[in-house]
Formats: structure tokens, sequence, C-alpha cells
């Protein structure tokens, strides 16, 4: 049985990227920085790379897609799009933590974490007693983190806190979203959702709600 063509895609943080995979093989990808724009960016962005791999929509077998954590409206685009996409197509979606595909084939344990702003970050442990994606403090990071090597938007400081070392992650955003998505078993499988750490920014209406009159 051929490995399943993977279309994955991410724009939790100030990007748009897609890819499209088959097996260990990338037949197409591409990632540009932006920090708005990505809902008009997205959808075309999508038809490009399956051109450029030579492939159509109805040859898909999967999707993936990054879940977060990072920009609420920038995962509530993508995981909007590949739930439509799955619903249409009548293919799974994968919903894929950001920080599980910043981790994808390291060799040991290390610290994935993401730059939160506000002198916070999102963090995972990974390698060494896997627990729940967190958001930290960068005054107050939790114990255990000594020496490890940090890898993605925030590694530079979390590792400057912990006497660790900044590393590389060794996919693109976009191909670890699909390699995870190719391999996680359907078996129980739920729809994306997004993973949120925080409240959003927006705070809620302080005006009481009108009074309904009988």
């Amino acid at each position: 049985m051929p490995d399943p063509l993977v279309l994955g895609f991410d724009t939790s943080a100030a990007h748009c990227a897609a890819v499209l995979l088959r097996g260990d093989r990338v037949l197409a990808e591409r990632h540009e920085e932006m920090g708005k724009g990505q809902a008009e960016r997205l959808m075309p962005m999508l038809d490009d790379v399956l051109a450029e791999g030579g492939a159509d929509w109805a040859a898909l077998d999967r999707i993936g897609v990054g879940i977060g954590p990072g920009n609420f409206t920038g995962i509530r685009l993508s995981v909007s799009a590949a739930r439509g996409l799955a619903l249409a197509l009548k293919i799974p979606a994968v919903g894929v933590s950001v920080l599980d595909a910043l981790a994808l084939g390291a060799k040991g344990p290390l610290v994935a974490c993401l730059d939160a702003r506000r002198g916070k970050v999102f963090l995972q442990v990974h390698g060494r007693g896997d627990k729940a994606p967190v958001m930290a403090d960068l005054d107050d990071l939790p114990d255990g983190l000594g020496g490890l090597p940090c890898v993605g938007s925030g590694a530079e400081a979390v590792a400057a806190r912990i006497g660790g070392t900044v590393q590389a992650a060794r996919f693109t955003p976009a191909s670890a979203i699909a390699r995870i998505a190719a391999i996680r078993s359907l078996d129980g499988l739920e729809r994306p959702a997004p993973l949120y750490l925080r409240q959003a920014d927006a705070a809620p209406p302080r005006d009481a709600p009108p009074a309904i009159l009988p």
C-alpha cells in the first residue's frame, strides 16, 4: 500500500506555510512570513502546493493542520479550513500541536518553546517524562529544565534562563505537521481543535445585555 499523500499547513504564527508530502518525500513546500493576510493567502497557497506537487484535491489521503499554541486568529483560520476540507473531500484531518512538530526527530530530551509575548512562553518538555504543554513566565519557569536544549521561537530566552543550548528544529513547521499526521493512528481520531493555553486578548463586553421586555 503506498504511503498516504498528505497536505499539511499552519498559520499559528506570523507565517503561512504548506507542504505536500508522501512518505519521507516533500513533493512541494511553501513558507511565507506574514503578520497579516493569512486568510487571503492560505487557500491560494494550498492550490499552488498541490499544482507544484503534481496532485489535485481528490488525490489527497489526509490533511495535517497546526492547532497551536500561537496566534488565536491564525489557529482558528487553519483549523476551520482543515475541518471544511476534510468534510468536503471525505478524508481525515489530523490536528498537530506545533510544540510536537518542533520536537519531531530530536535525538534526546529537549524543551520545545514558543514566544507567547509579554514575558511568557508556551513550552513542553519532550523525551523526559513528557507532560502537557503549559504557558509560563520567563522568570518563573517550571522545575527540571536545567541544561536542556531548546528549540522554537522562544528558545533563546528560555535557554538563557536554564543554562541550556539553542537548537534548530529538524523540520519546517508544515513538514513536521504533515509527517506526524501521516503516521498518527486514525482510531478514535477527533476533529482538529485549537490548542489554546491562555484566554483570548479580547475583553468581554462591559455593557449589560439589553433587557427583554414582555
